[in-house]
């Protein structure tokens, strides 16, 4: 096409679900699940940004680790099948963090102790997660215990606590100081 004697390129289409299936089998096989995946187009190059999780959280390292094996299987898998990605891309490898809603089972069971608010039965409750399996969580209101079927909640959010309710952290600190003074 044309526009006042330029050419125009229309840059080509990059079909999401070939990339997912090249990193995906990346993340199972470290042992952590896929909880988050896209493909953008910025300026002239792509953004592939993957969120991974597992049971016991993602290390930095091993964010790292994912994210090379990751930028490796893309790199085979374009060798193999032509452009995957053409051009430049940017990788993006990163744990769900605790801003993101807690939406499916594992997501409850993964943050059992921590407190969350969520909409339950169109009523905001705020609880520290008790217990959650795959049918329901079970949640502490005030030393009330709750338990809710998962269809019954809307999505979660994660309470950011400073010190855990409870935690009496200046007695481990007295503890040291007076340690040190006895030596």
């Amino acid at each position: 096409m044309t526009e006042r004697g330029r050419t125009t390129r229309v840059p080509p289409r990059v079909s999401a679900d070939r990339v997912r299936a090249a990193v995906e089998p990346v993340v199972a096989a470290a042992g952590y699940d896929l909880e988050e995946f896209a493909v953008s187009r910025v300026g002239r190059r792509h953004v592939v940004r993957v969120a991974i999780d597992g049971d016991g959280g993602v290390s930095l390292d091993a964010i790292a680790d994912v994210s090379r094996a990751m930028s490796a299987a893309l790199d085979a898998a374009e060798e193999a099948e032509g452009d995957l990605l053409p051009g430049e891309y940017e990788l993006e490898v990163g744990s769900r963090g605790v801003s993101r809603p807690l939406s499916l089972p594992r997501h409850w069971r993964r943050n059992t102790g921590r407190l969350v608010k969520v909409t339950a039965a169109g009523r905001p409750l705020t609880g520290r997660i008790e217990e959650a399996d795959d049918e329901r969580v079970v949640l502490d209101v005030e030393g009330v215990r709750h338990e809710l079927a998962y269809a019954d909640l809307g999505p979660g959010r994660i309470e950011v606590e400073f010190t855990r309710a409870g935690a009496d952290f200046d007695e481990d600190v007295d503890d040291e100081i007076e340690e040190d003074e006895e030596r």
